[in-house]
């Protein structure tokens, strides 16, 4: 069968669910990820021919497409800096959102290249945020944190594919209060989609992506950030910081909750499509100085 045929009849099938740029990068990932093809192949060759064997992982894909089922979980990976990531329905799947928090705080630690940087993921599921520090930054060392067994698993896997050292904790932030290291830097992506935004989200969100990764409830929607604030206090460095990433809607509320808190030099920043999220504060751990 003509390849420009099987990436019409995406069209036919999908154009009604995504719009059409998506339904183009969804075609050009899978013929990359199953039969190797660049994306500009029908550029150069309009009249490729594809063989039966070779179309049915193609077809299989656009029925779970048809499903809402996000491409990365069809194709069992994403991508996220400079990483490829295995992705299974036990994580979520990296936001280019999350990137630019990873890259403010390589930026901060470039800065403070003069020491060593101990870090801390909590809620690492994939291990994106991990790997993508201890990659980009050599000299660091880097803990990683989850609930969850199966996410560990996942990223683990992640951590040996791509060869980074990570050390994995598996625990609850919402019951810990102290590990046996203290850090420089505390970062974390938690849940934060309250019940109520729910029904504005995708069904490829809210049917397939871990539902204890996403939702907090209605009536306590900083939850985690409450529970992560306290670990941190307990276990940052004089003078190191947390790094969050945020609910746009509730930027404002977390924002409060670091001063509450009596941390010092918070910064809320936007993220490319120009909603609050991210945010940075300082521990300055006055009560060890008396």
């Amino acid at each position: 069968m003509l390849l420009k045929e099987i990436k019409a009849i995406f069209h036919k099938e999908l154009d009604t669910l995504y719009p059409k740029e998506e339904v183009d990068n969804f075609f050009y990932l899978l013929i990359e990820h199953y039969l190797g093809l660049e994306r500009f192949v029908l550029a150069l060759q309009p009249d490729f021919i594809i063989s039966k064997e070779e179309e049915q992982p193609l077809f299989e894909a656009l029925s779970e497409l048809r499903l809402q089922k996000p491409v990365q979980y069809i194709m069992g990976k994403a991508h996220f800096m400079d990483l490829e990531l295995m992705v299974t329905n036990q994580v979520l799947i990296p936001r280019p959102e999350t990137e630019e928090l990873v890259r403010w705080i390589l930026n901060d630690c470039h800065a403070e290249r003069s020491r060593s940087i101990t870090i801390l993921d909590i809620g690492t599921g994939s291990g994106c945020i991990a790997l993508a520090l201890a990659k980009n930054c050599p000299d660091v060392r880097v803990h990683a944190l989850d609930v969850s067994g199966k996410a560990l698993e996942v990223a683990q896997h992640n951590a040996e594919q791509n060869e980074v050292a990570v050390t994995f904790i598996q625990a609850d932030i919402l019951t810990l209060d102290i590990l046996d290291t203290s850090f420089d830097i505390i970062v974390s992506n938690p849940p934060y989609v309250r019940e109520l935004e729910k029904k504005k989200m995708k069904a490829n969100v809210t049917e397939y992506e871990p539902k204890e990764a996403l939702l907090v409830p209605d009536n306590d929607p900083l939850l985690f950030y409450k529970a992560i604030a306290r670990f941190a206090i307990n276990n940052l460095k004089k003078g190191g910081s947390l790094y969050f990433e945020v609910n746009q809607y509730l930027a404002q509320e977390t924002q409060q909750l670091l001063e509450d808190q009596n941390f010092t030099d918070i910064e809320l920043r936007k993220d490319l499509f120009g909603n609050d999220r991210m945010l940075k504060g300082r521990w300055e751990d006055m009560r060890r100085e008396t």
